[in-house]
């Protein structure tokens, strides 16, 4: 795999690139400012781009515009937001814009170096990976009649979990039921949003990407 990294803080984007590198993720190119970053992945065309939201000059939104940027131009190059704020009104922004390839981490939550490694290939592999806080945070945002009113409490929580890019597997783990129980819950949740059996589309991406675009005003 192999990744770009978007990151001011030398520091912390020079101990990212080599732990990543000690995991067999080759890092193309580690760089300080959004300007770099659209160069980066226009010249290398990485499987993933990990950003920071706040980049020079301003440390605001320069990060975030320019991973909108990056999905609109390479949607083959997944992006991961890793930063210490949870920013609903980004994080819809860019989910909003092509469905799946993309995710968002809290820096301060992030502690296994093989949990990160796996959110970057759920990510180039066009699925999602999404702390539980973002997602905590996307549910309460609105409160908005939508399609998921129909869902039930369970329904949401599984639902919920698929956002972090949970399997399955571990989803029934969470709730000590069996990987079959999940699956009827994963089949009402599709019925509910209207998402029929496609060979073209990946509906556990583009359940995910229903329910944040609905909870986050």
């Amino acid at each position: 795999m192999r990744v770009v990294i978007a990151e001011d803080s030398a520091l912390l984007r020079d101990g990212l690139s080599q732990l990543l590198q000690l995991r067999g993720v080759e890092v193309v190119a580690a760089v300080g400012d959004a300007d770099a970053l659209l160069t980066a992945v226009a010249e290398h065309r990485p499987d993933a781009a990990v950003v920071d939201i706040r980049l020079p000059p301003t440390q605001t939104d320069e990060g975030i515009r320019a991973a909108v940027r990056l999905r609109a131009d390479h949607p083959t190059t997944g992006v991961l937001i890793f930063s210490q704020y949870v920013e609903t009104k980004y994080a819809s922004q860019l989910l909003g814009t092509h469905p799946g390839g993309v995710g968002y981490l809290l820096k301060e939550r992030v502690v296994d170096i093989g949990e990160f490694v796996d959110a970057l290939e759920r990510i180039a592999a066009c699925g999602t990976a999404l702390d539980p806080e973002v997602v905590a945070q996307l549910f309460g945002a609105s409160r908005r009649a939508t399609a998921l009113d129909a869902l039930t409490p369970r329904e949401r929580e599984v639902l919920a979990l698929m956002a972090e890019g949970r399997t399955n597997q571990a989803i029934a783990a969470s709730f000590t039921v069996s990987e079959r129980a999940v699956e009827k819950h994963i089949a009402n949740i599709f019925a509910k949003l209207g998402l029929p059996p496609s060979d073209t589309q990946n509906r556990r991406v583009l359940a995910v990407l229903r329910y944040l675009k609905t909870t986050a005003a």
